[in-house]
Parts: structure tokens; C-alpha cells; sequence
């Protein structure tokens, strides 16, 4: 199911660039929908999802090493406006007949940019800004189809149109905020140059994702399948914006989650959404199903057939169920590694995404499938969820499972769900719960030696991440109060009994991911 407008797509070839996603986002904010898709998508393809714009992202090789990514030539013949950024500005250069080579000076972070001509990709850009470079090699001549339009001290050709094609290229990354005018440019290029209208808004998308759920689901019913978080929470909301009372929406206590989450989970969707909820105990057969597993990628793989299981076996007391509804993400998708048209390497299998079964039994709705995190919190807003559960930290479907690294097993979960308990609670607090996007405990499959009262332990570590982002594609570690932390390891080791060691993770995204597994 589509949730867009057609003519308001604009596709974004991912290179491999750190700065990817933040062009989606930028994107994004003005008003222009866009997807991330494989940097070698066959132009037959590119034609047949109608784009009004293509931008060709960033990326760390060089466009004249043999095994360089590169895309489909023919996407230049479309007639499609195309921006190309850095590498993505190289690659258009010399596939339509320019050289790239390796710079004799090579140019990273703020530099000054001259402007030769300000109209049209740089109309209302003053003739001399700060712009963002990051690249050792620049394209070394332009023949009589490109005109430059801007400069810098050591690189002639920062920014280029072609003469009789609408391709531009831009040396710098306008996408980050290093860049002043960074969001003029792009503006200029989905406005002026690709002709948008702005049509991406969230009350748009509510009104348009409702009435296409309205016209496929017709008469049928629709399991919803809530975790209490904000995914699954939004996606429900707005199927019963759709159809109300045609919503069965299904919680599963698989023995994986954190402390006290049943009631709050009760208390919040049959108290404030009025929904038929069944709440289903699942979970002897959950950890049934789980014993004496420790790789994440098949613990994803079991959690989410037992899932699909669960809910088939509950669908029996619903009648006329013919859809199952799931809260996934743009993310989600991403790092799966499936969407048909998206970047190719899977990060891990996401219980929405790749762990479910091939044979559902139901159909499979994501009316969130296009979203990042931040949209999905202001799309709860805008259908009235109370501010609590919309700024609620994510929790991953696979729950404590991919948590709890190594075996899992009731009494390492409790020990797990005592230490997450605390931190939460200490983070609330001390009101750093809403300065972190994400916070939680890790068990390590490890243990360490220790001291307690006069005697030798040797007991479990426990980790703690936290970490601040806007879109969870990126995300940099929490810069948590020395005391803060002193607090919570304080309380952890003594008042949760088998650890003796906490340790804090202070790694990025990339390269690590934000959980554990």
C-alpha cells in the first residue's frame, strides 16, 4: 500500500554516505517526501516510480576505482531533475563526459565558497558562504556542457549545472547544518528546479493513509499487534481513526518485557484508546522456544515466528480477521536489508521485517512503513496521544531477548528487568529521560570478579546505553552526569542481586547500533 502522493516522490541513491539519511531528513522538512534506494537501481525502475527528483548522495570511494558503486547511466536520459552531492557530484560529472581525480589539496570541514552564478541552484545564496566539504578528490575539467557555478580557494568546480540536461552537482554537503545556506539549496532544487509543491504533511499523510485504509480493509477486521511502545501505539491510533471498533488489537505477555509493562499496557490502551483489547500470556512458550539460544539473529527469527503463532491461535476468537497490522519503520525497513528498492546490506533482522514468517495467514499492514522515529512522535501528537506515551523511550520487539546477550532464561531476565527498572527511574528523576532518545540495561554473557562485605563474588556485568538522536538512523551517546551515573551503578549493585559490575557504553551510530543485538 502506498501512503504518498506520486509526483511528490523524490529518490535518494545511497552511496554509502554517513550524510544519507540526514538528506532524507532535510528533505523531508520541506515538505518533500523521499526514500532511500540502492545506489544501482535499474532506471526502468526509477521511471516507473515516477520521481520528480533524483539525488545522487555522498560516499568514501573514488568514482575511478575499478570496484567504485556507480549507477544506472541511463537515469541521466530520464529527464528527471537530478543533484548530485560529492561523490554523487563526481559520478554525474564523469559519466556525462568529465574527468575526477585525486585533488592536490584536499578539503575537509568549513570552507569559504564563492558563488559565479546565483541563480537557479543558488538563487538567494549570498556570493560568498561557509559550506561543508569533506573529499580528497574534485572533478579536474568541466567540457562545454557544464557551467560552474561556484568556487572555492583550491576547488574550481564546486558546484556545476549541465547546459542542456537538468543535473547539478554540489561538491559540499548542503544537508548538514555546517552549512548555512545548505537548506536554500536544496530548496531551490525541489522547488525551482524539480517543481514540488510541498505536499508532504503529516495531517496529509493521516488523511490519505486513513482513506486508503478504509478502502482496503473494507468490511474485514484487523489484528493489531501492540508492544505499549510508541510504534506500535501510533500505528493503532490511526487504524482507529480508520475503522474503530474494527480493531482487535492483540498485547502478548512473551515473558520478554520490562517491569510492570502488562498493567501500564492495560491501564493505557483500555483505559485511553477504549480498545478491544486481548491480552494473551505467552510466556512459558516464548522462553520454551528461546532455550539455550544465544545468536540474536535466531533469537529474532524465533521470537517472531512464535509471534505470528500467538497471533493466528488468538485470531480464532476474531472473527472475520483477514489483516495483521504492525508498527514498522523507515529504519526498520532500511536495516532489514528488504525494501525492494532499498540499500542492500542487512544490519539485522527486525521482528516487523525480515523475522516474520513468509506464510502469514493474514495480509500485512504498515501504514508507518515511510516514516522515521521524530515523524512518528509528531504524527502521535497530531492524533491526540498524551504526551507521556508519544515520548516514551522505543523498546525492541524481541523485547529483553536482545538485551540479555547470550542464553536466555527466566532468572537472567529478572536480574535484566531489576537493572533496566533503575535506570529508568533514575533517568526520569534526574529529567534526563526526555534529553535521551533511548536508555536501558544490557546483561553481558559475562561474569566479573568482586568484592562484597568481606567476601570474593563473581557475579554478572550489566551495561548501560543511552543514547540522543533525532531519526535513530545516526545516534551519539549520552553524555550522562558523572554523578548520575555514579547513582545508578550505586543502586544497581546494591539492590540487584548476581550483578557486581556496571559499565557505561559510550560507542556511536555508526558503527555500532544502538541495541546490543
Amino acid at each position: 500500500m502506498s501512503t504518498l502522493p506520486e509526483h511528490e516522490r523524490v529518490l535518494i541513491f545511497d552511496f554509502g554516505a554517513q550524510y544519507a539519511q540526514l538528506i532524507a531528513r532535510r528533505v523531508r522538512e520541506q515538505n518533500v517526501f523521499c526514500q532511500l534506494v540502492r545506489h544501482d537501481l535499474d532506471a526502468d525502475r526509477v521511471k516507473a516510480l515516477r520521481p520528480v527528483g533524483i539525488i545522487l548522495s555522498g560516499g568514501p570511494a573514488s568514482v575511478y576505482e575499478p570496484n567504485a558503486p556507480t549507477c544506472d547511466p541511463r537515469i541521466f536520459d530520464l529527464g528527471v531533475p537530478v543533484l548530485g552531492i560529492c561523490y554523487g557530484m563526481q559520478l554525474a560529472c564523469q559519466q556525462l563526459g568529465s574527468k575526477v581525480q585525486s585533488a592536490k589539496s584536499r578539503e575537509f570541514g568549513r570552507t569559504e565558497l564563492r558563488v559565479v552564478e546565483a541563480d537557479g541552484l543558488l538563487a538567494d545564496v549570498p556570493p560568498e558562504t561557509v559550506v561543508w566539504m569533506s573529499h580528497g578528490d574534485q572533478v579536474a575539467n568541466i567540457d562545454q556542457d557544464f557551467v560552474p557555478l561556484a568556487a572555492t580557494a583550491t576547488c574550481p568546480v564546486a558546484a556545476v549545472r549541465h547546459r542542456s540536461r537538468p543535473v547539478f552537482g554540489l561538491q559540499f554537503h548542503p544537508e548538514v547544518s555546517h552549512t548555512p545556506y545548505g537548506s536554500r539549496m536544496l530548496r531551490n532544487f525541489l522547488y525551482e528546479i524539480c517543481g514540488c509543491t510541498g505536499q508532504w504533511r503529516l495531517q496529509s499523510f493521516v488523511d490519505q493513509t486513513v482513506a486508503e485504509l478504509r478502502q482496503r480493509i473494507g468490511a474485514h477486521r484487523v489484528i493489531c499487534g501492540l508492544s505499549g511502545g510508541v510504534d506500535s501505539s501510533v500505528c493503532a491510533a490511526l487504524l482507529v481513526k480508520a475503522i474503530g471498533p474494527q480493531v482487535a488489537c492483540i498485547f502478548v505477555n512473551n515473558g520478554l518485557l520490562r517491569k510492570g509493562e502488562t498493567e501500564a499496557v492495560k491501564n493505557t490502551f483500555q483505559g485511553h484508546f477504549k480498545a478491544d483489547l486481548h491480552v494473551v500470556d505467552a510466556r512459558e512458550r516464548f522462553l520454551s522456544a528461546l532455550a539455550n539460544v544465544s545468536d540474536p539473529q535466531e533469537k529474532r527469527r524465533i521470537i517472531g515466528h512464535v509471534f505470528i503463532d500467538v497471533f493466528k491461535d488468538e485470531a480464532r476468537h476474531i472473527a472475520n480477521a483477514k489483516f495483521l497490522a504492525q508498527g514498522t519503520l523507515y529504519p526498520d525497513v532500511i536495516e532489514s536489508g528488504v525494501a525492494a528498492d532499498g540499500p542492500a546490506a542487512t544490519i539485522k533482522t527486525h521482528h516487523n521485517v525480515g523475522g516474520l514468517p513468509k506464510e502469514l495467514g493474514f495480509e500485512l499492514i504498515e501504514p508507518l512503513k515511510d516514516l522515521f522515529k521524530d515523524e512518528v512522535r509528531r504524527l502521535g501528537l497530531e492524533l491526540g496521544l498524551p504526551q507521556n506515551l508519544v515520548w516514551r523511550h522505543p523498546f525492541p520487539g524481541p523485547g529483553l531477548a536482545v538485551r540479555c546477550l547470550g542464553p536466555v532464561s527466566e532468572p537472567r531476565l529478572e536480574v535484566l528487568r531489576e537493572a533496566d527498572a533503575i535506570v529508568l527511574e533514575e533517568l526520569k528523576q534526574s529529567g534526563w529521560y526526555r534529553q535521551t532518545a533511548q536508555a536501558f540495561a544490557v546483561l553481558l554473557p559475562i561474569h566479573s570478579v568482586g568484592v562484597m562485605g568481606d567476601g570474593r563474588t563473581y557475579e554478572n556485568v550489566a551495561a548501560i546505553r543511552a543514547v540522543q538522536t533525532d531519526d535513530f538512523m545516526t545516534a551519539d551517546w549520552a553524555h550522562l552526569p558523572y554523578e548520575l551515573l555514579a547513582k545508578i551503578s550505586t543502586r544497581i549493585i546494591n539492590e540487584v542481586k548476581g550483578v557486581n559490575r556496571v559499565v557505561y557504553d559510550i560507542s556511536s551510530k555508526p558503527p555500532a547500533t544502538i541495541e546490543w543485538e
